[in-house]
């Protein structure tokens, strides 16, 4: 183990050790803006939902061209300038005081994080021997998991669901963040790999490939419905504990749930990837969509802390295996001169965030948080729908792969 971490570039070691600080901060602050605009600013259950989703729809919007554009002009200029720009982002949130501003700002940081995030994991994957690539996959996973194991605590315990304080230190790592990534760029420029510029695709070209994979269309779909799932975990799950009569404190409960699954990360993650990692890369996918719609179940029947800390177990096993498998797969089917496109188009999937905080709000409003089964039995039926599409993508892996092999054989 010890002689494959050496082989890690510094670069990538920089990225890891960001994303883990990064996301120490943004949990301190971001998974309570739904409480906090619920109870500081009144707003609705569907306001909150709308405020909330609106990050993850701008991503969706501009998702493709993050990738696209740092395969086309380099992924130095495109990381430099969305880390500098979210880190103002954090400054916004942390001067609102009105609900049109935190919409505004909620905007702006799916925009940063939708360039930012596909461009950093196309450049892991660009400076990573393949042999070393679900290590360094796995390791970026393991650091958003090792910050978020603290972030929510401290959030809670500087007040995060009723104050924007923690907003200015999630500002401040990230012009930190931001400088030491200029700084390693510069001391690293000679060891980057040469950018693809004349093979990089252009935009109709590019929509148009990836749209024709009949791999990636397939997987696209159904990890929406799995994101979908996941994406309650933040929002519709934070106002239910927060509003239902059957939990007392809600928001300290919530908080200590997120840091049950980030530890549950950390401590199943390696068993489970050496587990998987032998498995058809679309397998891991479709049990952890299964166990996430059975984990939100689980959900709505709890009366009591056990069900629901199970039920986070559960998910959190569900999750490991969606996302720590989901950049190898995407890995896996997209050319090199590609990688950024495709790990671009696959943050479509987002729209799954998108819509599970307005349907969660939309439940909420109709059922209340004291009819938790009426709220989270849709909720895990929708998520489910994933499933069959990645059978679908998990069948045509299988052929396209057989008759590669078959066809490099006959040459």
């Amino acid at each position: 183990m010890k002689q494959y971490l050496r082989q890690i570039h510094p670069l990538a070691w920089t990225i890891i050790i960001g994303t883990m600080f990064g996301r120490l901060v943004t949990s301190m602050s971001i998974p309570f803006l739904s409480i906090y605009l619920t109870r500081v600013l009144e707003a609705t259950p569907t306001q909150t939902g709308v405020t909330v989703a609106v990050s993850s729809l701008a991503g969706v919007m501009v998702s493709f061209y993050g990738g696209y554009i740092s395969d086309r002009i380099g992924r130095k200029i495109v990381m430099l300038i969305s880390v500098f720009s979210w880190a103002g982002v954090f400054f916004i949130f942390s001067a609102a005081e009105h609900l049109w501003v935190f919409f505004v700002a909620n905007t702006l940081n799916g925009l940063c994080r939708a360039v930012f995030e596909p461009t950093s994991r196309a450049l892991l994957s660009d400076i990573t021997s393949p042999q070393n690539k679900l290590l360094v996959f796995n390791l970026r996973y393991a650091a958003i998991n090792l910050g978020v194991v603290f972030g929510p605590i401290i959030g809670f315990q500087l007040g995060s669901s009723e104050s924007t304080f923690p907003f200015v230190i999630s500002g401040l790592v990230y012009i930190a963040y931001g400088l030491v990534l200029f700084l390693q760029f510069k001391l690293q420029h000679a060891n980057l790999p040469e950018r693809h510029q004349a093979t990089a695709p252009r935009l109709r070209e590019a929509l148009m490939t990836t749209g024709r994979d009949r791999v990636f269309l397939p997987v696209l779909i159904g990890t929406t419905f799995c994101v979908l799932g996941y994406g309650h975990f933040s929002s519709t799950l934070a106002q239910y504990l927060a509003r239902s009569p059957i939990f007392e404190n809600g928001s300290q409960m919530f908080s200590y749930m997120l840091s049950l699954n980030a530890v549950t990360v950390l401590i199943i993650q390696y068993p489970l990837v050496r587990t998987f990692r032998n498995f058809p890369p679309l397998v891991p996918l479709i049990v952890g969509n299964l166990l996430v719609a059975t984990s939100l179940m689980m959900v709505g029947i709890a009366e009591g802390v056990l069900m629901m800390m199970m039920s986070v177990i559960l998910f959190t096993i569900g999750e490991v295996l969606l996302f720590t498998m989901m950049d190898m797969l995407i890995d896996r089917i997209a050319k090199p001169e590609w990688k950024g496109t495709y790990f671009g188009t696959i943050g479509f999937n987002n729209i799954g965030s998108v819509i599970a905080p307005v349907m969660g709000g939309l439940l909420l409003s109709q059922f209340g948080a004291e009819n938790g089964l009426a709220v989270f039995v849709p909720i895990a039926l929708t998520t489910a729908l994933g499933v069959p599409f990645l059978l679908i993508a998990h069948r045509r892996l299988v052929a396209r792969e057989k008759q590669t092999e078959h066809t490099s054989m006959s040459m």
